[in-house]
């Protein structure tokens, strides 16, 4: 089958044939019905991921049919349309018992140690896979487990309550422009924020307010108090989104566009306004069931800025980066 490999420490990809995998007795086979490009391809291809094992296949966003399963898989067959979680947790540990996969020490990460979604098939551990509620589009499914479930997640642990109002950086971006639709399903009032006077219309349709520019946390103190910042940036928003929180607020700090800055902290400010800053990258599968409700309801709809097939790799990559660009950006093998 075609994949996109990467071949080595910042050696980039390669399109290239390679043996079309089998599964063992705890994996399923899937065929790709659709993969996601992300801003995280980018860092790992400039070597920010240490844990990446050479050659693996690129991307960690998925969903897909079963085509075969191993000798033993019970809970799944053959047709099923399913998800993979970002990672392979070893299902029995303390955490996994919890339901919190994230945590488990043995977890092994798709498109790190384990070979991504960038191909025709693909292997997944069967204690990584959720099923797609029937009727459910693709397009919607394949974002749940790295942008809709994680800010479902991120949301759950900043324990967002009705009512209260989030303000999400970055709001026109492949993770931002969900996380508005997640906020509002959850009962939220929404504020979006973009650098782009053009984007302001087509964010308006998922957001209560837009505020354009990057200088937003006084105006955002204008609207309301904002209890949660969903910070889908990094660096260059963190201080503004900080000074946008009133008092008991949280940040859910999803956003890491350039890992080699560092940001000074005033500990001080975080503590007089009893501050959260919550770290948070990924999903459980608990997580990734409630973002797959949401989007069979339509209260989530994906926003897709382009598709591409596994040959036009490079074109997905250009739309990933084009700043004019909304959404995501989808491969189709």
């Amino acid at each position: 089958m075609k994949a996109v490999v990467v071949t080595g420490y910042k050696q980039g990809y390669r399109i290239q044939e390679v043996a079309d995998p089998k599964p063992s007795s705890d994996e399923v086979v899937i065929k790709v019905d659709r993969a996601a490009l992300c801003y995280r391809d980018l860092l790992q291809l400039q070597g920010y991921y240490p844990r990446m094992k050479y050659p693996v296949i690129l991307g960690h966003e998925v969903v897909g049919t079963i085509e075969e399963i191993g000798n033993n898989v019970s809970n799944f067959k053959k047709g099923d349309k399913v998800v993979s979680l970002l990672y392979a947790p070893d299902g029995t540990c303390k955490y996994c018992k919890q339901g919190e996969e994230a945590y488990c020490h043995s977890r092994l990460g798709y498109s790190e140690e384990l070979d991504g979604f960038f191909a025709e098939y693909a292997k997944i551990k069967v204690t990584s896979l959720v099923k797609v509620p029937q009727g459910t589009q693709d397009e919607g499914s394949v974002l749940v487990p790295c942008v809709t479930g994680m800010v479902y997640r991120g949301l759950t642990r900043a324990k967002l309550k009705q009512g209260e109002t989030v303000l999400v950086t970055g709001a026109s971006g492949g993770v931002g422009i969900h996380a508005l639709q997640v906020a509002k399903a959850m009962g939220a009032k929404v504020i979006g924020v973009t650098t782009s006077e053009e984007k302001a219309d087509i964010i308006k349709k998922y957001a209560d307010y837009v505020i354009v520019g990057t200088n937003f946390s006084k105006e955002a103190r204008k609207i309301d108090d904002v209890n949660v910042v969903i910070d889908t940036v990094g660096t260059p928003t963190f201080d503004e989104s900080l000074k946008s929180l009133w008092m008991g607020g949280r940040i859910v700090q999803i956003g890491n566009v350039d890992p080699s800055k560092i940001y000074e902290l005033k500990l001080g400010y975080v503590i007089l306004k009893d501050i959260e800053i919550i770290g948070h990258a990924s999903a459980t599968k608990k997580d990734v069931e409630g973002a797959l409700k949401l989007t069979a309801e339509g209260k989530i709809s994906p926003v897709i800025a382009g598709s591409v097939n596994l040959e036009e790799i490079d074109k997905g990559y250009e739309i990933l980066k084009d700043k004019h660009k909304v959404g995501k950006v989808l491969l189709k093998p």
